[in-house]
Formats: structure tokens, C-alpha cells, sequence
């Protein structure tokens, strides 16, 4: 099963970005036994903080691809933790936080862009627990945040 995981990269047409920074008093990705915890990581569109409002200036479909966007950025800074994203057995769970309007109520299809990939690269081991909420805000007023945590 050595490099499973990177060639179901290469014939998805990914390529890992380099991971990036966290943005305040925080570390990426911390482990405990055999837990892994990323930080939320925000949309990104052409390296920076992809804003916009759901269900203001930005419809489902966008957000959609923007949750995907995150995904890549997920697998990235795992592959930086681990070394390996053969190490992954399981992604365990994925809350999504979403930029939206009191009006908006598709926060779930926003954040199917990462599930529906993290499913696409990790097969069955993709398969997770979720949550997605409509928030007010998220730091630099990016449409969406998403954290995971994966079991090694």
C-alpha cells in the first residue's frame, strides 16, 4: 500500500501546496497517542484568505469549491505533520464553519466540497463524522473554515 495515498493524488490532477502558517498563537497540527488535530484552515483563492458572505455574495456551488480548496490545504499540512499520509488509517471527523447569512441553510453542501474529496483521496478511511454550522464571521472574513482530525 506504499505511496497509495499520493498516486490517488496524482490521478485526482493534485498537487500539494506548501503547507501554510498559522495565523495567530497556534500550532497547525498537534498530536496525542494516535490523534492527529489540524487547525481550522480558511479558504485560500490564489493564496489569499478567499472572502465572501453565503447566501450574500457567494452561492452554494462557490462555497462548495472554496470547502474543497481547504481540503488540499488539510492533506498538505497532514502530509507536513506525519511525514506520510500512508500513516492516516482514519479521517475521524470534519467541522466545517461557514461564512453565511441567517437566511442561509445549505452550511452542509458548502462543506461536502472536503468531505466528498477527503472520500475521493482516502477511500473507506475517508469516511467521517461531520459538522457544519452557519457562523457570523471567520478571521479575515474568509467564507469557510474547516479543522479535521484524523486517527494514525
Amino acid at each position: 500500500m506504499t505511496n497509495h495515498i499520493s498516486d490517488r493524488l496524482k490521478t485526482l490532477g493534485i498537487d500539494l501546496p506548501p503547507p501554510g502558517p498559522p495565523a495567530a498563537a497556534y500550532v497547525m497540527a498537534a498530536t496525542t497517542g494516535n490523534t492527529v488535530f489540524l487547525s481550522g484552515h480558511i479558504a485560500k483563492k490564489e493564496g489569499k484568505p478567499w472572502v465572501g458572505k453565503l447566501g450574500q455574495d457567494m452561492d452554494t456551488e462557490t462555497g462548495k469549491t472554496a470547502a474543497r480548496s481547504i481540503a488540499i490545504d488539510l492533506i498538505s499540512t497532514l502530509q507536513n505533520h506525519l511525514g506520510s499520509l500512508d500513516k492516516v488509517k482514519r479521517i475521524v471527523k470534519v467541522m466545517g464553519l461557514v461564512n453565511s447569512t441567517s437566511e442561509f441553510t445549505e452550511q452542509h453542501l458548502v462543506v461536502n466540497g472536503c468531505s466528498e474529496l477527503l472520500f475521493e483521496v482516502f477511500g473507506d478511511a475517508g469516511k467521517h463524522a461531520r459538522s457544519a454550522f452557519g457562523v457570523a464571521q471567520i478571521p479575515l472574513g474568509a467564507c469557510v473554515e474547516i479543522e479535521l482530525i484524523a486517527e494514525i
